[in-house]
């Protein structure tokens, strides 16, 4: 496996930190070569709240991975989410000096960069520039201009906008914990490219990622992403609900949710009864496993309702807007029993849990296929297509009749967003020291 093909992803969730290294095999599949998973000591619902023990998670993780591969891991790319992101849509256009030459990289990147200039509220940065849908000259529902001939190009656009504190916090936890920082994108994204299949995107899908501290959302339709959202709840809230509610310590409360909750209260019987250990010396509780599921079946439809808002916000309910494709859950939320014919029962929508699978080698441990790790798994997918070195060795010099593309040469759309939100906000950290 090619040294500089090896990409690295730093999923920094409120649960959980995960780094995972991988590199696209002969068969262009996604191979994991290392893994590193710490708990999040330091992040609340997607936000860092305290820097040094998000360090120090992220040092663990990241040592984790190192060892497990044998690589020394020196460039990530990083996953956004967290209360404070929010989405919007956008028209803009660009008029073309020389309607006679065709449409290209150059002119697609001017119309970008038109709309990063817009003007925020005080404290946000805009994160991704996300086009939909483009017209030339007034011919509507362009999927890609690029070659056309065209005197006023112009396009709709999905800006996804997040708070300039909560990103460099997270770069400040990445630099501090000896990593370069290689791009930055939206965890609903990441988890969205890790699951869904290009058939799904194209038939309308909403992606709901249930995590610990936040439940994000992106929604495709005609391959083109539509709408994201992040939602602050998450499986956090599920068990201090059940922590409240029976009394018990907050790991007791994690364990009864994973090992006898269930998301529909009807399952269990009456007499269905778990006994938990008393505090030192304290007799032991009971509890029902009605009353459990009934806990959390009403924090469950909450969230579900949310994310069912958000969908409808979208205009689900519009021919055009359709989503055929209903909806896919994924996350470590995604995995309490009974959750998909809740999710169906609210929404009215098919509904499949999504496995992280979809581009992994046929041979990848069955862990690693885990809901928990769609994002991991989506953020290196981003790193090998914007191709940025991640490894110390990747650094050392290429053998002589060899040739590599520099990365200004290769037209990836997205990666040239990311080198420049990357580039202002690194001038910006550096200012600011």
């Amino acid at each position: 496996m090619e040294q500089e093909k090896l990409a690295v992803g730093l999923d920094i969730g409120t649960t959980k930190i995960v780094a995972m290294l991988g590199a696209k095999n002969e068969y262009d599949k996604l191979e994991i070569v290392g893994i590193g998973k710490s708990k999040s000591q330091g992040v609340h619902r997607g936000v860092v709240n305290n820097i040094t023990q998000t360090i120090q998670s992220i040092q663990a993780a990241v040592q984790e991975a190192e060892g497990i591969s044998g690589k020394k891991i020196k460039s990530v790319v990083v996953g956004i989410a967290g209360q404070h992101i929010r989405s919007l849509h956008h028209s803009d256009y660009i008029t073309r000096t020389n309607p006679d030459a065709v449409i290209d990289d150059a002119d697609i990147e001017r119309l970008k960069n038109q709309v990063f200039k817009l003007v925020m509220l005080p404290g946000e940065e805009i994160i991704h520039v996300l086009p939909q849908e483009y017209k030339v000259d007034g011919q509507a529902e362009i999927k890609e201009p690029i070659g056309m001939y065209g005197g006023r190009l112009e396009a709709n656009f999905h800006v996804v906008v997040g708070q300039v504190s909560s990103i460099r916090n997270i770069m400040r936890c990445v630099k501090s914990a000896g990593l370069d920082f290689g791009g930055i994108t939206l965890e609903p994204l990441a988890s969205a490219d890790a699951v869904l299949s290009q058939e799904e995107k194209e038939a309308g899908v909403a992606l709901i990622d249930i995590g610990g501290g936040t439940t994000d959302l992106a929604i495709f339709k005609d391959g083109i992403i539509r709408h994201t959202a992040v939602i602050p709840f998450g499986g956090n809230v599920i068990t201090e609900d059940i922590k409240e509610g029976c009394s018990i310590i907050e790991k007791q409360a994690e364990l009864l949710k994973i090992k006898f909750g269930s998301a529909w209260p009807g399952e269990n019987k009456d007499n269905e009864i778990v006994s938990i250990p008393g505090l030192r010396g304290r007799d032991p509780k009971e509890i029902t496993l009605k009353n459990l599921s009934k806990i959390i079946h009403a924090r469950v439809q909450e969230i579900i309702e949310q994310v069912y808002a958000e969908i409808k916000n979208y205009g689900h309910e519009e021919q055009k807007k359709k989503l055929i494709a209903g909806i896919v859950l994924t996350g470590g939320g995604s995995q309490l029993k009974h959750l998909k014919q809740l999710v169906e029962y609210i929404t009215g929508m098919d509904t499949r849990i999504g496995y992280p699978n979809e581009h992994l080698a046929g041979d990848t441990d069955k862990t690693m296929t885990s809901p928990l790790y769609a994002t991991a798994v989506g953020l290196v997918m981003n790193a090998v297509a914007n191709q940025l070195p991640s490894l110390e060795e990747a650094q050392e010099p290429i053998a002589e009749g060899e040739t590599v593309q520099p990365l200004e040469d290769k037209p990836t759309k997205r990666s040239r967003a990311f080198e420049r939100f990357t580039e202002k906000l690194k001038n910006f950290l550096e200012s600011a020291e």
